[in-house]
């Protein structure tokens, strides 16, 4: 099905739905499946996304890789029985728009309330993403809106994994100042820009605006907006094993750098209200 001129619906080998971008601007695919991008090439440029080459894209299954949709909440809930990293990322999105002219393709989607169990969230709310793809950068807007009669709180994360030849030549610029957790110790301050040589799983609060992936294949800025947390993730030797989808040596060419509203940044919304969580990323 053809939605514009350079956007199209196509279907991957498991039968999973996807949006097809071939553009002059950039390539990219959405999975209607967690509203999941999966790809986006600049014109003339390198990937910007990171997808495992194990991954298969099973109906139900999130897919390892580009950018999960973590919501409503991130990580493990108080109740471990719950779904890790919310629900939405395996749940079927609806196409809602898209809009193409010569500078940017703007695609956005929706979650239908009506396939969230009320068990994990019982709140009147919508959400909606919308991807906005040019020559140069890609930005990704989530927003939640409140159409309940009280105040809701919730955690989310887009968590965009991107890739690198060599992550012990890889390094993380624009975190010094911020306050980090790891592995349920700390908070300690993120003095020193970040270097990769055992496993990384820091949840930064008071994070400034913009940092800078430095990799042999050149720098990618991350963006974000409405975001003073964001998370930073390699799995390295030993976990790598255990995930799914996940070939044991390619935590060498990934990590993720993800733009959060986590601890004492959760999304607090006012009925009426929308709180739109942003990332934008981009070749330096």
């Amino acid at each position: 099905m053809q939605l514009s001129e350079s956007v199209s619906i196509a279907h991957c080998d498991s039968g999973l739905e996807y949006i097809n971008v071939d553009s002059p601007l950039c390539q990219a695919r959405i999975f209607l499946q967690g509203a999941q991008l999966t790809q986006y090439t600049p014109a003339g440029g390198k990937p910007l996304i990171w997808v495992s080459q194990e991954e298969d894209f099973q109906v139900g299954k999130s897919i390892r890789g580009g950018i999960p949709i973590c919501w409503p909440w991130f990580g493990v809930h108080q109740n471990p029985e719950w779904p890790i990293h919310g629900v939405a990322r395996v749940l079927l999105w609806r196409a809602q728009e898209v809009k193409e002219t010569s500078d940017e393709i703007r695609i956005s989607l929706s979650l239908p309330m009506t396939l969230v169990d009320d068990t994990y969230w019982p709140h009147k709310t919508s959400l909606q993403v919308e991807y906005v793809l040019t020559a140069k950068q890609l930005e990704v807007r989530l927003t939640n809106t409140n159409l309940d009669d009280h105040e809701v709180q919730l955690t989310q994360a887009l968590h965009t994994y991107f890739p690198t030849p060599d992550i012990t030549q890889t390094e993380v610029d624009g975190l010094q100042g911020a306050q980090y957790i790891e592995f349920g110790e700390g908070p300690f301050e993120q003095t020193e820009v970040v270097k990769f040589g055992r496993e990384t799983d820091m949840v930064y609060s008071g994070a400034s605006d913009l940092q800078r992936i430095r990799t042999p294949d050149g720098t990618i800025e991350v963006g974000r907006e409405n975001s003073r947390s964001c998370v930073l993730w390699n799995p390295w030797v030993d976990k790598s094993k255990r995930l799914s989808n996940f070939a044991d040596d390619e935590y060498h060419t990934m990590l993720c750098l993800e733009a959060a509203n986590v601890l004492d940044d959760k999304a607090t919304i006012a009925p009426g209200e929308s709180h739109t969580l942003a990332t934008i990323i981009r070749w330096g």
